[in-house]
């Protein structure tokens, strides 16, 4: 009599759990960091009120500057990952932990290989079972994650809790067949991760960045309009099957968590009043939503440089990565009160004459002559929330430098 044995259709057993937050592995990893990122001259300055002065030079650091809590625990958990797992063990990471190349750079240099934050197949068959991979601050969509978790690699998600109270938000909207209108940048990482979570559950989305994107589809909502224009328009910004002819009919507002608040707020409420108008004031419950998504510390370092800005300045130096959403929008608030120059780093001031700088509008670096003002001046001075304090030493030490001054014998006074 022969026998068949039952073949197991069981999934593999999940990769074996990690406890990356061990005392022993912290404490060393806390001493890694302050050694590669802190600055003791900017300790010194936050305590003196954010300023220091020589003759002829005075600089004033915003009271809110440089990494967020979220961005300090995806660097330390990419770091104690680095540190807990043998040298030998390959650790991934999908795209750039934060944006600051210095950072990525360091990331790099301690043997973490960069993806890409999409893998292509090719990317996805290098990778085997109980690999780690690393989910950066600003998360990752969701079928990515799906897709690596299949293939039993070892998790170690640093997402920012700011941003998955955004994906709560997006997935209620989307359990309730609403249209999830994501206020923020269709091509940036938290976006996508974010849309992500409505597709998941087969709803819609649509992302809107400026304010007249905004209205466009706001008198699309109240009067109708060209359907394949709205799909043109927005080509790249909307989920497959998205319809604006019915996805509109019961929409909520989500938003980038590090988008300008007052932007994301006035999305809001044009996006409110079109749906009153179209569905009337008592039925707007049904047709509209809206909850407050800002990041907390994207806002702290907003307004901390709305009240320098009241400040006299002759110039703003802001600090950080080019593709960094929160710092971008720093300079774009200096920009509309005074001379304003967005660098990565102090090198960028190549010397009194001449700076190296990014044009958003251009989205390139550009060259700026005499861009430093002769006599006295104060320069004011912030950081996006991935820039790290020893990178706004240098650029403090640099500007003193080109006037001449030692900071070393200035803090001895």
């Amino acid at each position: 009599m022969l026998r068949y044995q039952r073949m197991s259709t069981q999934a593999p057993a999940p990769p074996p759990k990690i406890n990356l937050r061990r005392p022993d592995i912290m404490e060393a990893v806390q001493a890694e960091v302050l050694s590669h990122y802190r600055s003791e001259l900017v300790e010194r300055l936050r305590a003196n009120g954010g300023l220091l002065s020589a003759p002829g030079l005075t600089v004033k650091l915003a009271k809110e500057f440089g990494f967020c809590y979220g961005v300090e625990r995806a660097i330390d958990l990419a770091y104690a990952a680095r540190r807990y797992f043998p040298k030998e063990k390959p650790i991934y990471l999908l795209g750039e932990i934060i944006h600051n190349p210095e950072v990525n750079d360091q990331i790099r240099h301690m043997g973490i290989q960069t993806i890409s934050s999409k893998p292509a197949e090719a990317e996805l068959a290098q990778l085997k079972r109980e690999d780690v991979v690393i989910i950066p601050a600003f998360g990752t969509e969701v079928a990515t994650r799906k897709r690596v978790e299949a293939m039993g690699c070892i998790i170690v998600d640093t997402t920012c809790g700011d941003v998955m109270s955004v994906w709560r938000r997006v997935r209620e909207y989307a359990r309730d067949k609403c249209t999830s209108i994501i206020h923020g940048k269709a091509w940036h990482e938290e976006t996508k991760a974010t849309s992500s979570q409505a597709t998941a559950t087969n709803a819609h989305y649509l992302v809107v960045f400026t304010l007249a994107e905004t209205d466009y589809v706001c008198d699309y909502i109240v009067n109708g309009g060209n359907k394949q224009e709205f799909l043109e328009k927005f080509k790249g910004a909307y989920s497959t099957g998205f319809d604006p002819d019915v996805h509109l009919q019961v929409v909520g507002v989500a938003n980038q968590t590090t988008m300008l608040r007052g932007e994301t707020e006035e999305v809001q409420r044009r996006i409110r009043k079109a749906m009153e108008i179209k569905f009337g004031s008592e039925s707007l419950p049904q047709h509209f939503r809206f909850f407050d998504t800002i990041c907390g510390a994207t806002q702290d370092r907003q307004d901390a440089l709305s009240k320098l800005l009241t400040e006299p300045l002759d110039l703003l130096l802001v600090i950080g990565g080019y593709n960094s959403s929160n710092t971008t929008h720093l300079a774009e608030m200096g920009e509309a009160k005074l001379p304003t120059y967005f660098i990565k780093n102090a090198a960028k001031m190549v010397s009194d004459k001449l700076i190296l700088h990014y044009n958003q509008h251009l989205q390139k670096e550009v060259e700026t002559r005499d861009w430093l003002p002769a006599g006295v001046i104060t320069v004011g001075v912030t950081a996006g929330a991935s820039c790290p304090n020893n990178l706004i030493e240098d650029t403090i030490r640099r500007l003193f430098e080109l006037r001449g001054v030692s900071v070393q014998e200035l803090l001895a006074n």
